[in-house]
Order: structure tokens, then C-alpha cells, then sequence
């Protein structure tokens, strides 16, 4: 399997992958710099996922690095994290949050109910990057991950922290509070409420770097 290693400087970090031999699938549009014998092609990707694409941001071209030697990708001031993907499991991933995989780990699509999609703002189709299989996944996040397991239980967000969960558990979006009143004084727009069993990816805190470039580009302070 491909290596994966997050390296910083100047405040800035970036994945490097090692390959030997091996494959590894990346976003579109990742690339920085590569070195060695490798080389890169773009598997088409079917029918139901050119539909799909229609109708979300996720991008269906995730480009596909061959051979042996190292791949560079684009650098940030936000984070990477690695996690494994075991076999039996199904991850599903938050919006443009994929960044690279080994080759033994596939991708497909996941859509959100109906319902959730509107209360998220996101329109009548939510779609998602989804994983099966073994191996390792980076992913493009704001700040630390921590991961946190349900037995049967739900997690309450204030907003989007979640940046990944296990099939197991399901997301619905919700009023905070049970009544209309107490939701006018609370100061609370919505609650992202993660019910079942199984494992979540939780981001709340961003490095100050990325929240600081956040807040110049949309001129607020709030972060979600």
C-alpha cells in the first residue's frame, strides 16, 4: 500500500506519497509536484456518477497516480488527516472532504435523506463521497480530529464538525430545542444530530492560520 505523510512549514502543510509499485487516487486539481517512475490517468466514471454530478459539488474525476517513486500534493493552512478504512466498513465523508486514498479503497456516492438535504441548505440531493474496502484515506480538514464511537447513542453538533461517520449512524438536521419559543431565544439555528452505532470523524476547533483566512473571505467571526 501507498505511504501516506502530512508535512508543514511556514505554517502551511501537505501530503506526501510515497508509492512502490502501488496506486493511489487523489482530487482533482491535487496535484503540486511528482517525482520518480509514475505515471497519471483519470478512470470515467459511470453513468449514475456523471448523473449524480449534476447535482452536487463533489467532483467524480479523482485522478489515479501508477508506478514507483513520490507524489506531492497542494499545500494548505488548514490540515490533513489519515485514517484507515477497514474491511466490513463503509465511511461516509463530508462535502469536499476527500482528498487521496490508496487504490484498494473504493469510491462511490452517498445521498442524504430528502428531508436532511433542505435543513442543511443544501437543496432536495445531498450527495457524498462514500468508502469501502482497506486502506489508507487523507482527508482535508480544518483543524485536529477527534474520533468519538456511539453504542447506540447521538452526538448533537451546532453545525457541520463532523467530517466523517460509519454507515451504522444516521444524520438528520433538526430545531435544537423542542419548542418554537425557547428556539427564538436561544440563539440556535439548526442541530446536526448523528444517531446510531458506530464511528464519527468530530473537527470544532480549526488551526488559527485557516480560521483567520475564513473570516477575511466571508467577513464574519462564526464558524461552522
Amino acid at each position: 500500500m501507498a505511504t501516506f505523510e502530512v508535512e508543514q512549514t511556514e505554517g502551511m502543510r501537505w501530503v506526501r506519497v510515497d508509492l512502490d509499485d502501488d496506486d493511489v487516487r487523489t482530487e482533482r486539481g491535487a496535484l503540486n509536484h511528482m517525482q520518480g517512475a509514475i505515471t497519471m490517468d483519470v478512470p470515467l466514471p459511470t453513468l449514475k456518477s456523471w448523473w449524480v454530478s449534476l447535482f452536487s459539488d463533489e467532483s467524480i474525476l479523482r485522478p489515479r497516480y501508477s508506478g514507483t517513486g513520490s507524489v506531492f500534493l497542494d499545500s494548505t493552512l488548514g490540515g490533513y488527516h489519515v485514517m484507515r478504512v477497514r474491511l466490513g466498513e463503509r465511511w461516509i465523508l463530508d462535502t469536499k472532504c476527500f482528498w487521496a486514498s490508496d487504490g484498494e479503497v473504493k469510491l462511490s456516492v452517498h445521498r442524504e435523506r430528502m428531508w436532511t438535504s433542505y435543513w442543511a441548505d443544501q437543496g432536495l440531493f445531498w450527495y457524498k463521497t462514500a468508502l469501502k474496502g482497506e486502506g489508507q484515506v487523507v482527508l482535508a480538514v480544518d483543524g485536529p480530529v477527534q474520533e468519538v464511537e456511539l453504542v447506540d447513542d447521538k452526538l448533537v453538533a451546532d453545525g457541520p464538525f463532523v467530517i466523517g461517520r460509519t454507515g451504522g449512524i444516521t444524520l438528520s438536521v433538526r430545531r435544537p430545542t423542542k419548542s418554537w419559543f425557547s428556539y427564538w431565544l436561544s440563539g440556535q439555528t439548526s442541530a446536526y444530530v448523528y444517531q446510531g452505532t458506530g464511528k464519527l470523524l468530530l473537527c470544532t476547533t480549526p488551526y488559527w492560520r485557516q480560521r483567520m483566512q475564513k473570516e477575511r473571505a466571508t467577513g464574519s467571526t462564526a464558524y461552522a
